[in-house]
């Protein structure tokens, strides 16, 4: 079974599929975390994402390793995040990095999350979850994540936004049959709670 939650950036997406994947034993995918992965690989080797999009090696788990390397941390500066934003704009690496998630997919139980899990990289994944939440919220919690100034994290992240809606391949919008949640005021625990919750559902009626 595929679980597939998208959203934009600070709606809680990787945290809610954490928890989720924890409470049902299933694997996490972290979508962003390749394209952060990418992202940094390029700036490290003075090169265009789509240039070693094909090339890299990375590994998913409680750590990120590219090519081998451990690089949970550095792929969270808010440098490497604005050039994943701009990474996943190009075609080339999208195609790249979704010939990659959907090879992961294709077998066991994930709970994938991203822009275009549900969309793109898994439209027929038996849940689809888009979490969004206010905008101003979501900069609080990518502020404190990130211990960062909560105004400079905002207007990144509105420029991001609209880069994600407005790209012309896999723009960021609920997939088709997808449920809406909207985490405003929701703790990670009510989230996560609605999304086992959808799973549940879904297994009864297969």
């Amino acid at each position: 079974m595929v679980v597939a939650i998208d959203g934009p950036a600070g709606a809680g997406k990787s945290s809610v599929a954490r928890a989720v994947a924890s409470e049902l034993g299933f694997t996490y995918l972290d979508s962003g975390a390749m394209y952060r992965s990418v992202a940094l690989a390029a700036r490290e080797r003075h090169t265009e994402p789509a240039a070693i999009a094909g090339e890299v090696r990375i590994e998913l788990g409680a750590r990120v390793l590219l090519d081998g390397r451990d690089v949970t941390v550095e792929i969270r500066s808010p440098e490497v995040s604005e050039a994943a934003s701009r990474a996943a704009a190009d075609p080339a690496v999208r195609q790249a990095m979704v010939a990659e998630q959907r090879r992961l997919l294709g077998a066991g139980d994930w709970v994938a999350e991203g822009r275009d899990i549900g969309t793109v990289v898994a439209p027929d994944a038996e849940v689809k979850v888009f979490l969004t939440a206010d905008a101003a919220e979501r900069a609080r919690r990518r502020a404190a994540e990130l211990g960062a100034e909560e105004a400079t994290v905002l207007a990144e992240q509105t420029l991001r936004d609209e880069r994600d809606r407005s790209r012309e391949h896999s723009p960021l919008a609920p997939a088709p049959g997808a449920v809406v949640l909207d985490t405003t005021g929701l703790t990670l625990a009510e989230v996560s709670d609605s999304v086992v919750g959808l799973v549940n559902e879904a297994r009864g009626a297969l």
